[in-house]
C-alpha cells in the first residue's frame, strides 16, 4: 500500500495546487500538505485517515478564508513559516537580520520531493514518508529546506535548515515551526513544577492571543512543559482529541500556541536564540531542532506516539553498535545511603547487601574525585581522591572489582559541563569557564559554573579523563548530571553566546562515549528532572525524573513525565521514610509500589533496615524482574478519575492479553468508599479475570485500609469483567488509608 499520494487541481480564484498526502496506516493517523502556486504550503490535514485522499486537494477551498473588512487583502491562513508577506500579523516566527538589519522574506517553492526512506533493519524495516520543500527568497539572499516525516509511530516532525544565499552576516534568531489547530482544540495543558516537584499539570483556556512557555536557562528546567497540549475541552488520558507538540531540544527553546481573530491557532516552537549566536556567512546554513506533533484521542494515544518512537531509537542504536538487548537492571544508587561519606568498608557492606536482594547495578554518586568532600570544591577535577580511595586492597578500582565480583555492574557519577572555583581546572584554565565578560562570572549555582565544552581543549580534557576511568575502571554506567542553570552563557574562545554550541557538544560527548565503549548506558540526570527532551533522550539511556524520591509527589511527577517518555527510560526509586526531600513518612508497600512500572531502583541505606525490610524489597525485585521485559514494551496508560485524590496507572501487553494497574489513595477522598475507577487500554471484547497482585499483602483480604467489610472481587479468583465495561464504568478499588497503593492485574481468559 502507498504512503504517499499526490493531486493536483485548481482553487477557484484559478490558482494552481499540488497536495500531498502522506499516512501510516498502522499508527491510524495522516497528514497532507497543499501547495497553491509557488507559496510556501498549509497544512490541510492532521488526524485520522481520510477515505477518499483525492478529496484533500479540495481543501484548499474548503478552508481558506476569506477576505474581510479592515484587514489586508488576504486573511491569514498560516503556512509551514509564516511571514508578514501571507499576511500573517501574530507573534513573529521567523526573525532574521542581515548586517543587523531584520528582514521580511517571501519565500518562494522552487522543489519539492516526497518519497518514502527506508528506516530500520532488516529484522525491522519500515518507511517514514518524508517531505521536502525547498524554497528562498533570491532577492534577499535567504533559502530554506523544510523537511516533515511521519514517523511510523504517528509522529509528525519537522524542521528547517537556513541558508545565506549572499554576502553579509545572517543573523539567526528565532524559528519557530507549527501545527494547525481545529476550531474546537479550545483548552490547553501545560506542566510547571520547581526542584522536588516537577511537571505538574495546569490547565486553561485557549483565547485569542499567544500563549508560550519558555525555557531559557540552556535545559529545558523543572518548569518546562515537555508537552503543549491543545483538545477539545476536557480532554483527558483517554477522551478528547488532542494535538501536542514538543521542540526535541536540550537548549534554549520556547513551545507556543497562539490565536488570532482572522484564523484558527497554530501550535509548535522551537529553538531560542542569543544575539550573534548563530551568524551565517555566505553558504553557511542553520538547522532547526525537530518539532514534534503528536495526535490522538486522549493523551495516552499521545504519549504511545512518543514511547514507540524512543524504543525504536534506542533499538536501532544498540543494533547498529553490535549490543544485545538486555532487561532495564535493577540499581542501587549511593546518594541518599552515604551522600559524600565515602569509602571502601561501607560501599562493599551496601553492595552486599544489594546484591543479596536482586539488585544488579551498582551505582557510586558524588564524591569520589578531587577535593569533593562537599559541594564547594573539587568540581571538574576527573581524578580519583587518594585521601578517600588510596591505590591499594581499598581503592576504586577494588570496590569497581568487589561489586563485578558479586555479579553487578558499576557505575559512577559524573558532572561534565560544571566545575567549582575551588578546583584545579578553574585555577589552571580560567578561560575554560563561560562568562559575560572577561572580568565577571555568571551569578553561581551551587558554587558552581558552566565549563566551556565548545572550546576543543575544555572538550578534549572532558573526553578524554571520562574515557580513561571508563575503560580502566570498567565502568558500565554513567549517572551524568547538570546541577547549575546556564545563564550569561558567553565563550571566551569566541566571544559569542555558545547555548547552541554547547548543546551539540554535549550530546557528541554522550555519542563518543558509547561509540568507544559499546554497551556502556548513561544516565541524564539535572538536579533531578531539569533536561527531560527528545534530544537528551536520543542519546541517554534513562533520566533521573526527579531528586525527590518521596511517593506521594512522585505519583504526578511521573505521570505527567510519562507523556514524553516511556517507563523504561525513567528511573523510579525506593527511598527511605521519611522521604529525604518532604520528611514524608508512607509505608514501604507504597514506595515499592510507586516504582514498579519504570527503571526500578534503591535509593536507600539498607545497612540501617531491618532484615525484615530488607527482604521485603527484596521480593518485590524478584516480582518486577518477573514483568520487566513487558514492562519495556508495554502500552503506558492512565485513568481519568474525577476524584482528585486518587490516581490509576497501568502497563498494557502490546496485543492487549494482560495488564497491570496501580491505584493508589494519595489522601481523603469526598467519596467515601473508592468510588469505581475505570480501567483503560484493554480489549473492549475481551473478558479479563481482575484481581490483586498478592505480594506481602494478608490473604485474608478483608481489612485493607478503611474499609469495614469485604471487598467481594480482592480475592485471589478476582473477577470476571469485559474490557468495555472496565473502561466504561470500571470496578471499585479497596478503600485505602492515605498514601496507601495497590497492584492487581487483568489477564484475558
Amino acid at each position: 500500500m502507498s504512503l504517499i499520494h499526490q493531486f493536483q487541481g485548481t482553487a477557484a480564484n484559478g490558482t494552481d495546487l499540488t497536495a500531498i498526502y502522506v499516512e501510516q496506516p498502522s499508527a491510524d493517523v495522516a497528514f497532507a500538505l497543499i501547495f497553491p502556486g509557488d507559496d510556501l504550503p498549509r497544512i490541510a490535514h492532521w488526524g485520522r485517515p481520510i477515505a477518499d485522499p483525492a478529496t484533500i486537494i479540495n481543501q484548499y477551498d474548503a478552508l481558506r478564508p476569506q477576505r474581510v473588512s479592515g484587514a489586508l487583502d488576504d486573511t491569514p491562513w498560516p503556512s509551514i513559516l509564516p511571514t508578514q508577506s501571507e499576511s500573517w500579523i501574530g507573534a513573529p516566527r521567523c526573525e532574521i537580520r542581515r548586517d543587523g538589519i531584520e528582514l521580511h522574506c517571501r519565500f518562494q517553492v522552487e522543489a519539492v520531493t516526497a518519497t518514502a526512506i527506508e528506516r530500520g533493519n532488516s529484522e525491522t524495516p519500515s518507511e517514514t514518508p518524508t517531505i521536502t520543500v525547498e524554497a528562498s527568497d533570491n532577492e534577499q539572499g535567504v533559502g530554506i529546506i523544510w523537511t516533515a516525516e511521519l514517523d511510523e509511530s504517528g509522529l509528525v516532525r519537522q524542521h528547517l535548515e537556513v541558508t545565506n544565499l549572499a554576502s553579509g552576516t545572517l543573523d539567526i534568531g528565532r524559528i519557530e515551526l507549527g501545527f494547525p489547530l481545529p476550531a474546537d482544540a479550545s483548552e490547553i495543558l501545560t506542566t510547571t513544577g520547581h526542584h522536588l516537584r516537577e511537571r505538574h499539570p495546569q490547565r486553561q483556556p485557549l483565547t485569542v492571543g499567544r500563549f508560550e512557555k519558555l525555557s531559557m536557562t540552556g535545559r529545558p528546567d523543572f518548569d518546562a512543559s515537555l508537552l503543549l497540549s491543545a483538545g477539545e475541552p476536557g480532554f483527558g488520558f483517554a477522551r478528547g482529541d488532542v494535538y501536542s507538540v514538543h521542540v526535541g531540544w536540550s537548549g534554549n527553546s520556547v513551545l507556543s500556541v497562539e490565536r488570532l481573530p482572522y484564523t484558527t491557532g497554530l501550535i509548535g516552537g522551537g529553538e531560542i536564540l542569543l544575539g550573534g549566536e548563530i551568524a551565517l556567512a555566505n553558504g553557511e546554513s542553520y538547522t532547526t531542532p525537530w518539532v514534534y506533533g503528536s495526535y490522538g484521542h486522549g493523551l495516552n494515544e499521545v504519549a504511545a506516539r512518543f514511547h514507540e518512537y524512543l524504543r525504536r531509537v534506542h533499538r536501532d542504536e544498540r543494533r547498529a553498535l553490535g549490543i544485545a538487548d538486555k532487561p532495564r537492571p535493577v540499581i542501587l544508587n549511593t546518594w541518599e545511603a552515604v551522600y559524600f561519606d565515602q569509602n571502601y568498608d561501607t560501599l562493599t557492606a551496601l553492595a552486599d547487601k544489594a546484591a543479596a536482594i536482586g539488585v544488579e547495578r551498582f551505582v557510586v554518586d558524588d564524591g569520589w574525585f578531587g577535593s569533593r568532600r562537599d559541594d564547594t570544591s573539587g568540581l571538574g577535577d576527573w581524578q580519583i581522591a587518594q585521601d578517600v580511595w588510596p591505590d591499594g586492597p581499598k581503592s576504586l578500582r577494588a570496590l569497581a572489582d568487589y561489586v563485578h565480583g558479586l555479579g553487578m555492574e558499576f557505575g559512577l557519577w559524573f558532572e561534565p559541563e560544571m566545575a567549582n572555583l575551588q578546583s584545579d581546572l578553574v585555577r589552571q584554565h580560567p578561560d575554560w569557564i563561560l562568562r559575560p565578560t572577561a572580568n565577571r562570572l555568571p551569578m553561581q549555582g551551587r558554587s558552581q559554573q558552566v565549563v566551556d565544552l565548545t572550546n576543543p581543549d575544555a572538550y578534549a580534557y572532558v573526553y578524554g579523563a571520562m574515557d580513561s576511568l571508563v575503560g580502566s575502571l570498567g565502568i558500565d554506567y554513567i549517572k551524568w548530571d547538570h546541577n547549575k542553570l546556564v545563564t550569561e552563557a558567553v565563550s571566551p574562545r569566541t566571544g559569542r553566546p555558545a547555548v547552541h554550541a554547547q548543546t551539540l557538544a554535549v550530546y557528541q560527548i554522550f555519542r563518543d562515549l558509547k561509540a568507544a565503549h559499546p554497551g556502556l548506558e548513561i544516565e541524564s540526570c539535572s538536579s533531578g528532572g531539569g533536561r527531560v527532551d527528545l534530544g537528551i533522550l536520543e542519546v541517554a539511556d534513562r533520566i533521573w525524573a526527579s531528586d525527590c524520591v518521596d511517593p506521594v509527589e512522585r505519583a504526578d511527577i511521573q505521570r505527567y513525565t510519562s507523556l514524553l517518555v516511556p517507563p523504561f527510560m525513567i528511573g523510579e526509586h525506593v527511598g527511605a521514610s521519611p522521604a529525604h526531600s518532604t520528611h514524608r513518612a508512607t509505608s514501604q508497600e507504597l514506595r515499592m509500589a510507586m516504582a514498579f512500572f519504570g527503571h526500578m531502583g534503591v535509593e536507600w541505606n539498607l545497612l540501617k533496615e531491618s532484615d525484615a525490610d530488607v527482604a521485603k524489597l527484596g521480593a518485590w525485585i524478584a516480582e518486577f524482574k518477573k514483568h520487566r521485559e513487558w514492562f519495556a514494551v508495554d502500552t503506558c496508560v492512565h485513568s481519568d478519575c474525577s476524584d482528585p485524590a486518587v490516581r490509576v496507572d497501568g502497563m498494557v501487553k502490546p496485543d492487549r492479553s494482560a495488564a497491570f494497574y496501580r491505584f493508589t489513595q494519595l489522601t481523603t477522598s469526598d467519596t467515601y468508599p473508592a468510588a469505581p475507577v475505570r480501567l483503560p487500554g484493554l480489549d473492549p471484547d475481551g473478558t479479563y479475570r481482575v484481581r490483586p497482585l498478592w505480594l506481602d499483602l494478608d490473604l485474608d483480604g478483608l481489612g485493607i485500609g478503611n474499609g469495614q467489610s469485604p471487598l467481594g472481587w480482592w480475592t485471589p479468583d478476582g473477577v470476571l469483567m469485559t474490557g468495555r465495561v472496565l473502561a466504561t464504568y470500571g470496578l471499585r478499588p479497596p478503600s485505602l488509608h492515605p498514601a496507601q497503593a495497590v497492584l492487581f492485574t487483568a489477564v484475558r481468559q
